[in-house]
């Protein structure tokens, strides 16, 4: 799915994905990447779900973002909350969803200014 781009070019935006892709400013990765808006968007070494760890994780409790939403590939799975715990102990929410609602939440949250991190699992 394409979606438009943001025209301020200032902030990391989804602007398209498929099924074993994401384009962040029409850049396009296919593997799984963190995201967020003003930082550089940052290889995620993990290639499916049953390999996330809870230093996969903790790779974000120093962006210190609000919230996480993890895209957890073509189905909604949820991480055991020990995979989780480094970002509840700094009291950073999680949120799980598909990783296309993922990606669409993601652009929503930055639009509104708000201070998210997107962990997008792309699986191999």
């Amino acid at each position: 799915m394409k979606l438009h781009q943001d025209s301020s070019g200032a902030l990391n935006t989804v602007t398209g994905y498929g099924a074993d892709y994401v384009e962040i400013n029409l850049v396009r990765h296919s593997s799984s990447i963190l995201v967020l808006p003003d930082a550089p968007v940052i290889a995620w070494p993990v290639s499916s779900f049953e390999q996330l760890s809870a230093e996969h994780f903790a790779m974000l409790v120093d962006s210190a973002p609000e919230v996480v939403v993890f895209g957890s590939g073509e189905r909604l799975r949820f991480p055991h909350p020990r995979l989780t715990a480094a970002l509840t102990a700094k009291r950073i929410g999680v949120e799980t969803m598909d990783f296309k609602a993922a990606c669409r939440t993601y652009n929503i949250l930055m639009a509104e200014g708000r201070k998210v991190a997107a962990a997008l699992l792309i699986e191999a």
